[in-house]
């Protein structure tokens, strides 16, 4: 990446409270896309071939759990996905997802906390770039497969770093051993960047919520 966004992403990364990690998405807002981009981050685009796998474009609403500045809305709504609502942390992040016109509701909502939506609403949500150092818990899992449907679809990347250090294999196990869902499909890693940070990778997995 170039400087700029160097040392924003290392501010991201580092980021150790929730109000240190608001704070610097609230200073990289403006340029979040365009940097971004410019490394090739692939993932808001990469989990469409996920979704339009598993879920029907008819199938009910869709959460965009971390959705950020929105990049992946349009080509969604773009597929047929007509019910696309998101969640975020970063006011500021909201704002630019709002802009896109492609979300029919966007919340302000932290993961790992509960979520202001009711038992079994969604027909599935997508996570991507969310599951990484320093950002949501594993715990958030729980939460989202609460607010998704029976039957419905949890599609979401874990950076690899923390898949096992995270919790993120035993949140996992932990789910499938209570019977709230089942494994359908889980990527080798994968570069979140096509361009830059190439020991960024991260893995994908989808599940069937199952209660």
């Amino acid at each position: 990446m170039a400087k700029r966004s160097n040392e924003e992403l290392e501010q991201v990364y580092a980021a150790r409270t929730p109000e240190e990690l608001n704070a610097a998405y609230a200073g990289w807002a403006a340029g979040y896309d365009r940097d971004t981009l410019a490394a090739g981050y692939c993932l808001p685009f990469q989990v469409l071939a996920w979704v339009a796998r598993y879920v029907k474009p008819d199938a009910g609403p869709l959460l965009d759990a971390g959705c950020g500045s929105g990049l992946s809305g349009p080509y969604l709504k773009a597929l047929g996905y007509g019910r696309i609502e998101g969640l975020d942390f970063s006011e500021e992040m909201l704002r630019l997802a709002g802009s896109r016109g492609a979300y029919t509701g966007l919340k302000r909502a932290t993961l790992g906390e509960g979520l202001p939506w009711d038992d079994n609403y969604f027909a599935a949500f997508l996570s991507t770039g969310v599951f990484t150092e320093g950002h949501a818990p594993a715990a958030s899992l729980r939460e989202l497969c609460r607010i998704t449907r029976p039957g419905g679809m949890a599609i979401f990347t874990v950076r690899d770093t923390i898949f096992h250090s995270g919790g993120f294999s035993a949140t996992i196990a932990d789910l499938a051993g209570r019977g709230l869902w089942r494994r359908l499909e889980q990527s080798p890693p994968f570069r979140a960047f096509a361009l830059d940070e190439p020991d960024v990778l991260v893995s994908a997995h989808v599940f069937e919520v199952l209660a």
